[in-house]
């Protein structure tokens, strides 16, 4: 596979982004693509329709959007273009409800960092050949997500389990979104190494995301 072009954006409060970003743009240029980074610049989301990036990799926590970020990131992906969000990506915009609707989920609360075990679903590419189980030491998203997504790992909560990982298709653009990474450290995790640059790879389609479609919408999985 050729490959892709990305763009690593990153921002917001709370988490050490800056450190975030080095981690994860190590892993995805380790796995052969080109990756630009942006740091706490939201607006680049409006020139995504037109960047000719493959995919846009997301950590971001909070803030607000425009009514042109908004459009242009709904825009590039239902275009063709893909989005992986990590972490806070589902604690971000929490005024845009197409932006929820988009990523596919929400973060509702977290328990303290610490170690924990997660579980792989079987039953698609990005999980194809990975172990079942892995611990990890991270902070755990609890998230409320629509059930249509295919969830791709889950961990214990409560009394039953909440995902760790999903995709979904977006009109002709790929979204998908993992829970770990809530700091430098436990992105340099191997599973979540492996999860991101399997999540892009995917995400990608190895595609050029201009394909001129008018308007957003979802389709199924």
């Amino acid at each position: 596979m050729a490959p892709s072009k990305l763009l690593l954006a990153c921002g917001g409060d709370f988490h050490d982004f800056r450190g975030i970003a080095a981690e994860i743009q190590t892993t995805l240029s380790d796995g052969g693509d080109t990756v630009d980074v942006a740091l706490d610049d939201v607006d680049v989301l409006a020139s995504l329709p037109d960047s000719g990036y493959h995919a846009l990799v997301f950590y971001h926590t909070l803030g607000t959007l425009t009514s042109a970020q908004e459009a242009g990131l709904i825009t590039y992906v239902t275009a063709g273009g893909g989005f992986v969000g990590i972490h806070s990506a589902a604690d971000s915009f929490r005024d845009s409800p197409v932006y929820r609707s988009f990523v596919g989920g929400y973060f509702i609360e977290h328990p303290q960092y610490r170690p924990y075990q997660i579980r792989i679903v079987p039953g698609h590419e990005i999980t194809a050949g990975l172990d079942a189980d892995h611990f990890v030491e991270d902070e755990m998203y609890v998230t409320s997500y629509d059930s249509r997504v295919q969830v791709l790992a889950t961990a214990l909560w409560g009394a039953g389990v909440t995902p760790v990982a999903w995709c979904q298709n977006w009109g002709n653009g790929r979204v998908f979104y993992l829970a770990l990474g809530h700091d430098a450290q436990a992105c340099r995790h191997p599973i979540f190494t492996e999860l991101v640059r399997r999540g892009a790879r995917w995400a990608c389609r190895n595609g050029h995301p201009r394909q001129d479609i008018p308007s957003a919408g979802k389709t199924g999985e």
